[in-house]
This record gives C-alpha cells, structure tokens and sequence, in this order.
C-alpha cells in the first residue's frame, strides 16, 4: 500500500542488509491489464489514474501513441505523471474530470471502483478491464467485462490446495505470479514503490518464458 509503506520502500530502506527480495510484483499486473487491450486501440479512459498502477498504464500507453484519458482531480498529480513521459508524447495524456468525458470511448481501464450512474456514461459495447478490488459490478448488458488481472499456472504445478479469491484452482494473482518470476529469474533487485515502465515487457516475456499464461 502506497500510502501505509510507499509500496514497499519503507522496509527496504529501514532494512537496508535484508536477505530476502521484497517484490509487490505490480509489473505483472499491469503487463497483463495492457495485453489484454485490443491491438488496435486509439484510445481508453483509465480511472484510479494516478495510482501506482495507473501511472505505469499511462506512461506506456502514451508512448505507444495511444490517447489516455486520464481522470483525476488533481491537476498536480496528473502533471507530475505527464512530465515522466518523453515530451513528445504529452498530448497522448489528457486530464479529466467527470465520467462524461468518456461517452465516446468503448475501452475503460478501471482503477477505482465506479457506480451504476457513472458506468451509464459508456457507450455501448464498451469493455471494463480492470484493476479494482472488489471487482466492479457488472450493471451493463450492452457492455462486458473483464476480470481481474491473474495468470494461469503452468500445468505441471503441483500441491495448490486452495484458491485464490475468485479465481479458478491454478489461477494466481498477476501480482502473486510477478513474486514468483522475480524468484525464478533470480533477479536481485527489489520491486518496491513506483514500477519501472521499461520493465513491463520484461517481465511480461518473463512470465510466459515460465510456462504462465494470461487468464
């Protein structure tokens, strides 16, 4: 959690000899959220759009020319974002404020959980990928959804007694299957805080090299 340890950096710094990885394994999860867009894609409506994985979204987005309409109130934060990508690809970013901006947009990257009211706004035939937990509710007929970002383990897997959360038997969080890649690739860096957008394909092939595979 961000605003309880900074995403991790609270332990590594007060710990800075510690023997184990700390990893909140977010590279993944967002690896899968953008995979999963349609290649085509001109342009989404992200919200939690200044989150820790919002942030990453639409950084790697924009510097694929793909319009990012970002809502959030905060004009700092959103600049504060805007002002990490190349200057090149600011105008891909733009800041909004109410979910009428997206009327015309059928891809939703939800990060923050959002009411019948403000699904109303999407056009029909919209997708909802999604970041949020709980999952949202699936008030629109006209429209589908995703869900949330995990992996399939690889077949082989043996001794998964439970499952996680909604998931099927051998289906992992994406973030829980980011820890286990950090491991299995022997990576000796810690994976606290921000996420490294450069990482992102990075791990993304990492995790299929594995055997894992997108739900």
């Amino acid at each position: 959690n961000e605003a309880l340890n900074g995403g991790g950096t609270l332990f590594v710094k007060k710990h800075p000899n510690l023997k184990v990885r700390v990893c909140h394994g977010n590279t993944l999860t967002a690896a899968v959220i953008l995979h999963e867009l349609p290649q085509d894609v001109k342009e989404v409506f992200l919200t939690g759009a200044t989150s820790k994985l919002g942030r990453a979204i639409a950084l790697y987005l924009c510097q694929r020319k793909i319009r990012v309409l970002m809502l959030t109130l905060s004009k700092e934060r959103f600049q504060s974002i805007q002002k990490e990508a190349p200057k090149e690809y600011h105008s891909f970013l733009v800041q909004v404020t109410k979910y009428q901006a997206a009327q015309n947009c059928k891809t939703w990257i939800v990060g923050k959980w959002i009411t019948h009211r403000e699904q109303s706004w999407a056009p029909p035939g919209t997708h909802f990928h999604q970041f949020v937990v709980p999952s949202i509710l699936p008030f629109r007929r006209d429209c589908t959804y995703g869900e949330l970002a995990a992996m399939k383990l690889p077949d082989d897997v043996e001794g998964l007694g439970t499952c996680e959360y909604s998931m099927d038997r051998g289906v992992v969080h994406a973030c829980h299957a980011g820890g286990v890649i950090h491991f299995l690739e022997g990576w000796t860096h810690h994976e606290v805080g921000a996420i490294d957008v450069d990482r992102i394909d990075l791990v993304w092939k990492a995790a299929l090299k594995h055997g894992l595979k997108p739900v």
